[in-house]
């Protein structure tokens, strides 16, 4: 298992690619809550990450609303099925740990949803940051509750100006 990284600037500070066997399984902000040592990273080689950059600077640029990368999500069972359902949130739309919960058939599992949102390795492109608490309150956000408030303004901003398109 070979594991690279590289670093990108973002309007929320740095972020850390990382990938293992060539396919994207991290994205970390600087001080993110659960982020693996830097030494698990592996050698900085940009060979792996031209399309998920790409990507990212045209979401950056309000160009992309839906990314469409490859990507390995190492987690437990119900990490990856909460991990799948965000991947289901609409762009500028959120969702509650509750609403998850009740998706993933397990009505009264709101905090076990909260702790595996709180796990995810690939930060933006999976969106946990479009989850929230059951009264709309932005809870808990492994980047920080800052960035996750200004993901959400960015995404609903941004949302509410292609809607006026059509």
């Amino acid at each position: 298992m070979e594991r690279v990284h590289t670093l990108m600037d973002s309007p929320y500070g740095e972020l850390t690619l990382v990938a293992t066997d060539g396919v994207l399984s991290g994205l970390y902000m600087t001080d993110q809550r659960h982020r693996p040592a830097q030494e698990t990273f592996g050698d900085r080689d940009e060979s792996p990450f031209g399309e998920a950059i790409s990507q990212m600077e045209a979401y950056f640029a309000e160009e992309l609303t839906e990314f469409d990368l490859e990507l390995r999500l190492d987690g437990t069972p119900f990490q990856r099925r909460v991990w799948d359902e965000l991947l289901r949130i609409p762009y500028g739309e959120t969702r509650t740990y509750g609403e998850l919960a009740e998706v993933l058939g397990r009505p009264g599992a709101s905090r076990a949803v909260g702790l595996a949102n709180g796990k995810n390795p690939i930060s933006v492109i999976v969106p946990c940051h479009r989850v929230v608490g059951a009264n709309g309150s932005l809870t808990g956000y492994g980047g920080g509750l800052d960035r996750k408030q200004r993901l959400l303004a960015f995404e609903s901003r941004t949302a509410v100006a292609a809607d006026a398109l059509f």
